[in-house]
């Protein structure tokens, strides 16, 4: 989807690279019916996001909808993140990570605060992209969005994994 985006943009300009993962997105969501017969709740959200906000950028010609769109999506999963913790019986960091950790259980306290992580994170991460699609020339945000919440989200990803590695071998 991003690189869809990103080999869009350079190519044609913003109007061109929305259109572009519009159809991405689409296609994500067949592939994932074709592969595993489900839609992952994710790329649905993120689904629908874009074609809503990429419907208004085109229609309304104002690429500030669609560079609301991952800041949306972001804040979005930090509310699941955070509701997470007080509704149902695992916060989702768990839900997500608990079969990748091996050997003993891990203490719920410490579930709660892997996800109070990335709740932070998804709200940081959010504003971060506000800033950068104000402040920056579009070019700029194009990459920003494309690379750099990529990256800073697989950083993050890895951060939170070591931290983890690091907790469960303490309760072994």
């Amino acid at each position: 989807m991003l690189l869809a985006f990103l080999l869009a943009y350079w190519r044609g300009g913003m109007y061109v690279a929305t259109a572009a993962l519009m159809v991405a997105m689409a296609v994500l969501l067949v592939i994932d019916l074709m592969l595993t017969r489900r839609i992952p709740r994710t790329h649905l959200l993120s689904a629908l996001l874009v074609w809503a906000l990429g419907s208004a950028t085109l229609l309304l010609h104002d690429v500030r909808f669609i560079q609301w769109k991952p800041t949306i999506f972001m804040w979005i999963l930090a509310v699941v993140f955070l509701a997470s913790a007080f509704v149902g019986e695992q916060p989702i960091a768990q839900r997500l990570l608990q079969q990748a950790v091996a050997g003993p259980s891990v203490p719920r306290r410490t579930w709660l605060k892997l996800n109070t992580a990335w709740v932070v994170f998804y709200a940081i991460a959010g504003g971060a992209n506000l800033l950068a699609a104000w402040n920056l020339p579009e070019a700029l945000w194009v990459k920003f969005k494309v690379i750099g919440l990529t990256a800073a989200t697989f950083a993050f990803a890895v951060a939170q994994a070591l931290w983890l590695g690091r907790r469960t071998a303490k309760h072994s």
